[in-house]
């Protein structure tokens, strides 16, 4: 099967590349620039394509992004310290996105003749974005059948959507994914702060899955205490 992988530069975008690239199928990354608040995480995904030999399409959607307002992605707002499934972490969600960005990779990959589009929602992401819901994935795929239908046959892979990020690192590791060469900081600092959601989850998922977390965070053992604190909540 000949797969295109929306890829942000992320731990888990990239993982899916690698295990599909071990598979031998995938074809291509899809990435998107919407005025995010940092292109860093672009320059990740850039080097992975490179890295697996695959093409790699940038699609500019910053006009779009910027009508998107009142998110810490998008916005000049502050992007919150604590754990992922805080529910102060609603600042993050970007309205539509994967809706959007999905649609988009679906006609790249009807155009290139490929058979499915994978996106690596997890059921970490489920509590804060409900376009990484379940409902939404099967709805989406239905939709986009009725989209294409008589032109091509493109299906949604969302291999991780009932899978934790613990389950992502355990199978990127075992795909050879080099976890160094993922960006998922929200701040766009150096290095991973170690104190926004995306950086607790990411150094729990490794601490789960008895990976070795290759990364480097400004405060390394911030997540201990965020963890904790959400355990308590």
């Amino acid at each position: 099967m000949k797969t295109a992988v929306v890829c942000s530069g992320g731990l888990d975008s990239v993982s899916l590349a690698h295990v599909l690239a071990a598979e031998n199928s995938l074809t291509r990354l899809i990435s998107f620039d919407y005025g995010q608040r940092h292109r860093k995480e672009l320059d990740f995904a850039a080097a992975c394509a490179a890295r697996l030999g695959v093409p790699h399409h940038v699609i500019d959607l910053r006009s779009v992004g910027a009508a998107l307002t009142g998110s810490a992605l998008t916005d000049g707002l502050d992007v919150p310290d604590g754990h992922y499934a805080e529910e102060t972490m609603r600042i993050t969600v970007v309205p539509n996105r994967n809706a959007i960005m999905l649609t988009i990779a679906f006609g790249i990959a009807a155009a290139q003749g490929d058979d499915a589009v994978a996106t690596a929602v997890h059921g970490g992401d489920h509590f804060i974005y409900p376009d990484c819901r379940p409902a939404f994935t099967e709805a989406f795929d239905a939709m986009q059948r009725a989209a294409l239908d008589g032109y091509a046959d493109v299906r949604l892979s969302t291999p991780f959507v009932h899978r934790s990020k613990a389950d992502i690192v355990s199978a990127g590791a075992k795909a050879g994914t080099p976890f160094e060469q993922t960006w998922s900081c929200y701040k766009g600092g150096e290095v991973h702060c170690g104190r926004c959601g995306t950086c607790v989850e990411r150094r729990e998922a490794f601490d789960l899955a008895g990976v070795e977390d290759p990364t480097t965070y400004a405060d390394p053992d911030f997540w201990r205490a965020a963890v904790a604190a959400r355990g308590e909540a």
